[in-house]
């Protein structure tokens, strides 16, 4: 994904008591009104069940800061505000911090009364952060910080830093790897959401010398929620039909067809599929969304429902995602 580059501190600690409340929320009858606020207000974040709707948000709109009114993007279920930096905030993601407390607050009952998780995504195509040598722990402290201090649903990690994946010893790995832990040290699994978000090359086996994500989801796969799968800006015909999309990838990036995927070992359930909005959206592996619609609804006849991902508003927008659930996942 590209960024545009255009240009309050960490939450109380939860008390004991509210961490029991949340650990047994599955299997208890308590009500939100027996919940202290605290407790109730992680309830209501606690990590959304597939599918998955998301819709990132990098362009600048003109008249609108921060998220759009709920109306234009009704039918998703989590919004990502793009991008936040190793150097702090660009674009959506910083016009979030240009509204106030109260503002902010306003947008998140709305989001949250209609379903829809605010996240932020970092990285993006600008950030290197293995090549350039940024620290994976304090990095991950800071932008979990960052997360809390503007009361945010979670995180998605749009890790682009292709030279270091490309080359071959682990590094990239290790770095991945590290930053998530920490992550999930600051950002607890079921009260955030933590997601990542990598091109469908890196699933493929043996290709890459430190293993790419397969390498990442064995070791710290279980700390991610679902993985945002770019399944475009990979050469002019890959993943544009629903056989290469779902059953059978090219011989230039063998096994990361979604079904190929999850057969190396990835739960089919935390495959999303990604696509660009319009073909000025992403270099290649642009489909129209009835043909989008079209490959869902075999997916999902052969037990998929991890979800859809589109790049970006407001290219796409709530007619977007009506069009494309229209098959597999009608409103």
């Amino acid at each position: 994904m590209v960024s545009l580059n255009i240009f309050r501190l960490a939450l109380t600690l939860i008390c004991l008591t509210s961490l029991s409340l949340v650990s047994s929320a599955p299997t208890s009858n308590a009500t939100s009104a027996d919940l202290s606020p605290k407790a109730s207000e992680i309830l209501a974040r606690a990590t959304p069940s597939a599918p998955h709707f998301v819709i990132y948000s990098d362009k600048f709109v003109s008249g609108l800061t921060g998220p759009p009114p709920v109306a234009q993007v009704t039918g998703y279920n989590v919004f990502a505000l793009s991008f936040l930096l190793i150097e702090g905030a660009f674009d959506k993601a910083i016009e979030w911090t240009w509204l106030s407390a109260s503002e902010r607050a306003s947008v998140k009952a709305e989001y949250a009364a209609a379903g829809i998780k605010l996240i932020v995504s970092v990285f993006g195509a600008t950030d290197a952060p293995t090549s350039t040598g940024a620290d994976p722990i304090s990095t991950a402290n800071t932008m979990a910080a960052w997360v809390k201090e503007f009361d945010l649903d979670g995180i998605d990690v749009d890790y682009e830093d292709f030279n270091a994946i490309n080359a071959g010893d682990g590094k990239a790995e290790a770095w991945l790897v590290s930053f998530t832990r920490q992550l999930r040290t600051q950002l607890p699994q079921g009260t955030f959401i933590l997601t990542h978000a990598p091109v469908a090359p890196w699933f493929s086996p043996g290709r890459f010398g430190g293993g790419a994500y397969l390498t990442v989801d064995q070791q710290v796969g279980s700390l991610i929620d679902w993985y945002n799968v770019q399944f475009y800006n990979q050469g002019t015909s890959e993943y544009t039909t629903c056989d290469g999309l779902l059953s059978t990838s090219s011989s230039t990036w063998p096994k990361t067809a979604l079904f190929q995927i999850a057969a190396s070992g990835i739960p089919l359930s935390k495959l999303v599929i990604g696509k660009p909005a319009t073909t000025g959206d992403a270099s290649n592996g642009f489909m129209s969304t009835a043909t989008l619609a079209g490959c869902l609804q075999q997916a999902k006849g052969r037990g998929w429902n991890a979800g859809v991902m589109v790049w970006e508003f407001p290219d796409a927008a709530a007619s977007w995602i009506r069009d494309v659930r229209s098959q597999a996942f009608p409103e």
